[in-house]
């Protein structure tokens, strides 16, 4: 009974000492052994380590996403209601540095560096510029300054993503009511332009007609309109059946019998 207990106390103290810790694939570990942090990561796999004195922190290096929901400042002083993406990953190197120097809580600094970022750069737009095809200047802008203050922490943003936009019912119908107007100019500039070509198109017609009745006259010459009549008795001559021809010996009129 004593060795049985000894053995299974022996197999206990095996399972304390010794155990092993699973890093799955787009993650990495980091050992803290006695509160200290190692300054390597631990890939993917299985890895053996002691939990009395040792702890294994997992961090993602895999494209994570944080959803915000923000009042936006624009440049006119209204506030402007977006729901947001904030697309970012570790640099899988700087893992332990991060959690040395932010801790674990890293995505509150996120959240907070982009507020930071998003109300310096949206304040430089106006409200209808969030609504429209600058929205992609603003993200980019964005990311940009929250990378200048996160990139050395190992946080790497991949985009900032204004996914819906809610502007003031007022300033929605102005902007609606402007692109209406937009439109309707650009259909009357249509309809301008396709008139202005008719009408070249009707004077190069007329012009060509002109130009074709003043060739004609002036190679119509008495030779000629004689030379065009007798071909014309020449055909009528060869034809069948019966006719009667009035002429008055320069053009004939035929009338048919048949």
């Amino acid at each position: 009974m004593k060795t049985k207990t000894f053995i299974a106390a022996g197999v206990l103290s095996s399972l304390l000492l010794s155990s092993c810790a699973i890093i799955k694939p787009g993650e990495v570990g980091v050992k803290r052994k006695l509160g200290k942090l190692s300054k390597k990561t631990l890939s993917q796999g299985a890895h053996a380590y002691n939990p009395l004195v040792t702890r294994i922190i997992r961090t993602p290096i895999r494209t994570e996403n944080i959803e915000v929901n923000l009042n936006l400042p624009s440049k006119e002083g209204l506030n402007v209601n977006s729901d947001i993406s904030i697309l970012y990953k570790i640099q899988e190197k700087k893992a332990p540095s991060l959690i040395e120097n932010i801790g674990e809580g890293y995505e509150n600094i996120i959240r907070s560096v982009f507020r930071s970022a998003s109300a310096d750069v949206c304040a430089k737009f106006l409200a209808k510029d969030m609504h429209s095809g600058k929205r992609a200047d603003i993200e980019s802008e964005i990311s940009k300054r929250m990378n200048e203050v996160l990139n050395s922490d190992g946080i790497l943003i991949d985009a900032v993503l204004l996914k819906s936009i809610s502007l003031p019912p007022g300033l929605y119908s102005s902007i609606e009511g402007r692109l209406q107007a937009e439109q309707e100019a650009l259909r009357m500039k249509y309809i301008l332009e396709q008139e202005e070509l008719e009408a070249e198109r009707k004077i190069i017609e007329a012009k060509g007609s002109r130009d074709a009745q003043k060739i004609l006259s002036e190679g119509l010459t008495p030779e000629i309109l004689k030379l065009r009549s007798i071909e014309a008795f020449i055909k009528l001559s060869e034809s069948p059946g019966s006719k009667v021809i009035i002429t008055d010996g320069d053009a004939p009129f035929l009338i048919d019998n048949e």
